[in-house]
């Protein structure tokens, strides 16, 4: 594995169709289980000081508890405002029944 993959959860942490925050090293990742796919972002809202973990999933998109902001978890791309700035995403590992994060790329896979 590349140099700045990390494991966050064990896939088996995260049920079917919700989120659930993580602390790996100095970070705080948001892992998602849409449809049995998973991913990977930043938790924290790119307008406010909220968990992501704490809104509401509907379907792939992920609303802030705080202002309603809402944010496309598999791109990260701004869905409602007053959120301007798009969410972190990053490339998800699935190794072994653990999820790991390459630090290093979006999820798209590329370069971040």
């Amino acid at each position: 594995m590349a140099d700045n993959v990390v494991r966050v959860c064990a896939q088996a942490d995260i049920a079917p169709d919700t989120v659930k925050a993580f602390e790996v090293g100095d970070l705080r990742l948001a892992v998602f289980n849409i449809g049995g796919k998973f991913y990977v972002t930043d938790d924290e809202c790119t307008h406010a000081s909220a968990s992501l973990a704490d809104g509401m999933l509907e379907g792939d998109v992920i609303e802030c508890s705080l202002h309603f902001g809402a944010f496309h978890v598999p791109t990260g791309e701004v869905k409602a405002p007053p959120c301007s700035l798009a969410l972190r995403t990053y490339k998800v590992v699935l190794q072994g029944g653990d999820i790991f994060a390459d630090l290093d790329r979006n999820a798209a896979g590329e370069l971040a």
